[in-house]
């Protein structure tokens, strides 16, 4: 009798308790922007002792993973987008090194699908995601159609699911992408189809990085203009802060454009091949190696341009 009663109380508590802390829960879930000191210092992982390289390594793995998977599955690329910036944003509120990243990706994709109006059946992103998973295994194809198995995997995908949706205080459902405001961007300026391509391709390249928890989708697309208008030495707008015209300051749009580059050089070096340590005969100075050599993941390639070079004001 006292343990019932007991058990009865210890359950009440932690009801009153969670609709307690509930209303301020979801006042912090809304807060999805974050410094980039707190991204590299202060995530979730880095306190279960994942380093920022590391860190950096499974976002990249993720994000890859869920390009692979909505392409089989044939999502619009606005649906991968979104489950990119999901992804990122749970592993701001969760740790890298407590959820499998391959589990969440999926259960993200399929969230996405629903926040994009873009149906998907569940089977099929089970099936999808555990033939990539265990590709190097020819029997996986075989073995996720037996009941046991599929049902099996499919209930780790939709507690992931639910994972998701309680930590963000069903907040995840509510994404915004610079894809839209790019597009309206590129219209009210007339911009040429070259600089659109480019812009797009950066746009594509941002959601795989930090960049969308930091700054907000327009100040992204504002400043992603700006960029490819600089490498195709293209005028764009028709005055000379037309920028502001999108609500983003000179400063704000400085800062951004600063961190790209920095993702740009970043991805660069990763994809320049190691330097050989010995070499049998006299190799001439070059000064700078051809530009192809740095077409790598996961970005799109463009030369690098000096951040105050005159003229990009």
């Amino acid at each position: 009798m006292g343990e019932e009663h007991q058990r009865k109380r210890s359950r009440q508590h932690f009801e009153a308790e969670e609709a307690r802390h509930l209303p301020s829960l979801e006042c912090e879930t809304s807060k999805w922007y974050f410094s980039r000191e707190e991204i590299e210092r202060f995530s979730p992982s880095r306190k279960d002792g994942i380093d920022l390289p590391k860190e950096s390594f499974l976002r990249s793995s993720y994000c890859s993973f869920l390009q692979r998977l909505g392409m089989q599955l044939h999502v619009s690329q606005v649906t991968i987008g979104c489950a990119m910036v999901m992804c990122h944003r749970f592993y701001m509120r969760q740790s890298l090194a407590k959820n499998d990243w391959q589990t969440i990706a999926t259960a993200s994709l399929f969230l996405a699908c629903k926040a994009e109006d873009e149906p998907c059946q569940l089977s099929n992103v089970v099936v999808a995601s555990y033939e990539i998973i265990f590709e190097w295994d020819p029997s996986a194809s075989i073995r996720i159609h037996q009941t046991e198995c599929y049902h099996e995997f499919k209930e780790i995908i939709l507690a992931g699911e639910r994972l998701l949706l309680d930590t963000s205080a069903f907040h995840l459902l509510d994404v915004e992408l610079p894809y839209k405001p790019l597009a309206a961007a590129l219209n009210r300026l007339n911009a040429w189809p070259d600089l659109a391509t480019a812009a797009w391709n950066f746009v594509h390249d941002w959601l795989r990085t930090t960049l969308c928890l930091q700054y907000k989708p327009h100040v992204i697309a504002t400043a992603t203009v700006h960029l490819a208008a600089t490498f195709q030495n293209a005028k764009v707008g028709s005055r000379r802060d037309w920028w502001l015209e999108f609500g983003v300051t000179t400063k704000l749009l400085k800062e951004v454009i600063q961190e790209m580059y920095m993702l740009i050089e970043v991805n660069r070096r990763r994809a320049l091949p190691p330097p050989r340590r010995e070499v049998a005969w006299a190799v001439p100075t070059v000064i700078k190696p051809p530009v192809h050599l740095a077409r790598g993941y996961p970005f799109h390639s463009y030369p690098m341009q000096s951040y105050r070079q005159p003229g990009i004001w």
